[in-house]
């Protein structure tokens, strides 16, 4: 059982409240890897320090902004490394996947159905309303991107996967001994922390319903089979397909991508759509492919004393 495995090292729920201050100040000096380059930066130049240059969105061009963003993400991952092995002694496996080895058939298959559907959704997006965007592409620019964002992105996406539905999943699962509540503790906490991106400023609070509910698509992903892999793939293609493809001056990723949204934002279909048809379909399909079978204990059932 994939969340029981936070029990096998006697692990109390407050080794998780240190694990998870201790994640927050890895992210703090990721963010000070920033600043560092800034001072460094101005003092090589000969110029001032000001701390208006701190603001990395009008310091930098945008494929250096979002390298300086996900390398924060860099620190995170690494620091829940070192957090799993030495304050709670278990394998790094062991908060990825109940099964022997990690099952990349899996994360590639997430990967790849969900980068045809975003490909796919853009394109009929983009043919359907064609003057809502406007072709962005630059080649050498799309290039360092592209390079960037096969690289990075996944580090970014992994680190959330693996505090959210690897840490925090058996943080919770420790404390309250059932399946329900880690499910929807991570899936409101990663929703939640999603609450001061810009998206949310020019939508409105609705969208919060498409960041909770994907937190608790890829919670019911990992519950129902048995490990991360299937979480990490289809996050992994959501974030580096959705950056090489398309961006906006709204959106929390601004990037050198193919397309750009010009359109004035606002949540309708896009938030509904996805939450209340396409991942409930997505769901259907893995739970055929890989057999899934008494959805009401692996989501909700009690765990047993370890």
């Amino acid at each position: 059982m994939y969340i029981a495995q936070g029990f096998k090292s006697g692990n109390t729920f407050w080794k998780y409240i240190q694990g998870s201050v201790l994640l927050i100040l890895a992210s703090i000096v990721g963010q000070l890897f920033f600043t560092a380059f800034v001072v460094i930066d101005s003092l090589s130049s000969g110029k001032q320090f000001q701390p208006a240059a701190l603001n990395m969105m009008t310091y930098f061009d945008s494929n250096t902004t979002l390298f300086f963003l996900l390398s924060t993400f860099v620190f995170v991952l690494a620091a829940l490394f070192f957090i799993v092995k030495l304050l709670h002694h278990q394998t790094i496996l062991s908060v990825t996947t109940s099964r022997e080895k990690v099952d990349w058939s899996r994360v590639i298959t997430a990967f790849g159905i969900w980068s045809v559907f975003t490909i796919g959704s853009t394109l009929i997006m983009y043919f359907a309303n064609p003057s809502n965007f406007e072709i962005n592409f630059k080649p050498i620019p799309f290039l360092i991107l592209t390079l960037i964002g096969v690289i990075m992105i996944p580090l970014q996406t992994s680190a959330e996967e693996y505090i959210f539905r690897g840490y925090l999943m058996q943080g919770f699962a420790v404390l309250a001994r059932n399946k329900w509540f880690p499910l929807l503790m991570t899936s409101f906490i990663f929703g939640g922390l999603h609450f001061f991106n810009p998206e949310v400023e020019k939508m409105g609070p609705i969208i919060m319903i498409y960041y909770m509910g994907t937190g608790l698509f890829l919670g019911i992903l990992t519950l129902m089979d048995e490990g991360m892999e299937l979480a990490l793939g289809f996050h992994a293609a959501n974030n580096t397909i959705g950056a090489l493809l398309i961006t906006s001056d709204w959106t929390a990723f601004q990037t050198n991508s193919i397309l750009k949204d010009i359109s004035n934002p606002s949540a309708g279909i896009d938030v509904i759509l996805p939450v209340f048809i396409i991942y409930p379909i997505l769901l259907l399909i893995f739970s055929k492919k890989y057999q899934w079978t008494n959805w009401k204990e692996k989501l909700t059932g009690r765990i047993p004393s370890v």
